[in-house]
């Protein structure tokens, strides 16, 4: 009779189930042992060791696939294989905290969707007076910007940086908001397009770099899309932005066509 125990014993020593040690042949990880006078197959000690390797390696993420060469390597290779099999694993981790961390900020709505930075600027907004729906209309265009001009991103956060850091700049953004409830053909909104490119020409930072204001007029079509978005809501904002790109233009700066 064949020394050993079953293959329940077998699975319950190492840790895994008995359907994971089937697997385990099936993959050829370990070897089948041989059946005593009564059919069942012993496991000895042979087999034990090769169930505790491979259940060892696959607990620390090495693939199954990846397990077989491992065992049949040499020292050398077998060190090799452990260091990619951690850095692989280390990438995984990388992964995972990420993904655990959006998670955390999908409690706060689309800030999921955007960085530190432009999570900052949306924090101070509110602060300095800016109403919750104007904060919430900056959010979307902050996460459109992100998503359709990347390239151009970091431009746009610096302008706005920038602007909250210029009361003047901030009466007019405010004025802005406000002329949405006026009438389409209120002939303030043209006073106010006027202040407002006047104070972009004397403060050419708002504008944003040459970098970055390229990569908006490059990307015309997603910058009609991130401009309009809101157009529905707000027609007199829609007409305002019009005017003062417009200004803005005939003065020479690379504004692209909405």
């Amino acid at each position: 009779m064949r020394s050993g125990v079953t293959i329940g014993q077998a699975a319950a020593f190492v840790g895994v189930t008995v359907k994971t040690v089937r697997h385990y042949h099936k993959l050829g990880l370990v070897a089948e042992p041989g059946r005593d006078s009564s059919g069942y197959r012993r496991y000895g000690s042979g087999e034990l060791l090769q169930l505790v390797q491979v259940r060892t390696l696959a607990t620390a993420g090495v693939p199954l696939a990846e397990i077989g060469p491992m065992l049949d390597a040499d020292a050398a290779r077998f060190g090799a294989a452990l260091a990619d099999a951690e850095r692989q694993l280390t990438e995984r981790i990388d992964e995972l905290v990420a993904r655990r961390d959006t998670l955390r900020r999908l409690a706060d709505g689309d800030r999921a969707l955007l960085p530190d930075r432009a999570c900052a600027i949306l924090d101070r907004m509110p602060g300095l007076g800016f109403s919750p729906d104007h904060v919430a209309a900056q959010r979307e265009a902050l996460v459109l910007a992100r998503a359709l001009v990347p390239q151009g991103f970091d431009g746009f956060l610096t302008q706005l940086e920038h602007g909250l850091d210029d009361p003047e700049y901030i009466d007019l953004a405010k004025r802005g908001w406000a002329a949405e409830t006026w009438e389409p053909d209120d002939p303030r909104i043209e006073e106010l397009a006027t202040a407002m490119a006047d104070h972009y020409l004397a403060n050419p930072a708002l504008l944003g770099d040459h970098a970055s204001l390229q990569a908006w007029r490059k990307a015309s079509a997603q910058y009609k899309l991130i401009n309009n978005h809101r157009e529905d809501q707000a027609p007199v904002a829609a007409r305002l932005t019009t005017l003062t790109e417009a200004r803005l233009r005939s003065a020479g700066v690379p504004v692209p066509h909405r």
